[in-house]
């Protein structure tokens, strides 16, 4: 009896697994980075006003809906990989761009701008690719894996950018820039080198190379 779990460490799948880790790790850092630190920054940083904070937050995550579509189909014809590799090579310098400005209005356009690349761009595809990259017999835990790892490293951002933020003086938005840039990168450099699933014939067992 295989146990799933050991069976995506096995010589042929651990660097697809591998892979798939430093994937969900980066797109994960880059979350944390920039939406899950955005309304404190906004607050300690430019002490902006609940409304105001709720603005670009509301129209962004508006965006993330109709850009997931988007990235979708296009997904369905650029692949996988490059429907989430373009949107994330996009949102890095558009971050720079609004995390540095103190304008409001740059601010509230960049974010949802933002919302449009890494948010449903960059994340349109994560549940299909993850399940496109492993067998039906290890689909589910090797998932649940992936994304549970990537999501330990992207809790560790929130802290380490408060530290970085109170103690160095530095304010959120250069630790939360480095972030997503760490992160973003990442992301990009692990889906250029991983698989790409489009149109792959879905197999029920484990195929080891």
């Amino acid at each position: 009896m295989r146990i799933p779990l050991l069976s995506i460490f096995k010589r042929g799948m651990i660097g697809n697994t591998a892979l798939a880790c430093w994937w969900m790790a980066g797109g994960l850092v880059t979350y944390y980075a920039i939406n899950g630190m955005f309304a404190t920054h906004l607050q300690k940083d430019l002490g902006l006003s609940p409304a105001m904070i709720a603005t670009p937050i509301v129209f962004a995550n508006l965006v993330v809906f109709l850009a997931s579509m988007f990235w979708g189909w296009a997904g369905d014809r650029i692949g996988r990989r490059w429907a989430m590799i373009i949107p994330g090579l996009l949102g890095i310098p558009v971050a720079f761009c609004y995390m540095l400005s103190s304008d409001y209005w740059v601010i509230v356009i960049g974010y949802v701008v933002q919302g449009a690349l890494l948010g449903g761009g960059a994340g349109a595809h994560v549940p299909s690719y993850m399940n496109e990259r492993f067998p039906t017999e290890v689909r589910a835990t090797a998932s649940a894996f992936c994304y549970h790892l990537g999501t330990i490293f992207g809790g560790l951002v929130p802290p380490v950018v408060t530290y970085f933020a109170l103690n160095y003086n530095l304010g959120f938005s250069i630790p939360m820039l480095i972030g997503c840039l760490i992160g973003g990168g990442s992301w990009c450099l692990a889906l250029y080198l991983g698989p790409e699933t489009k149109g792959k014939e879905m197999v029920p067992d484990l195929v080891l190379a």
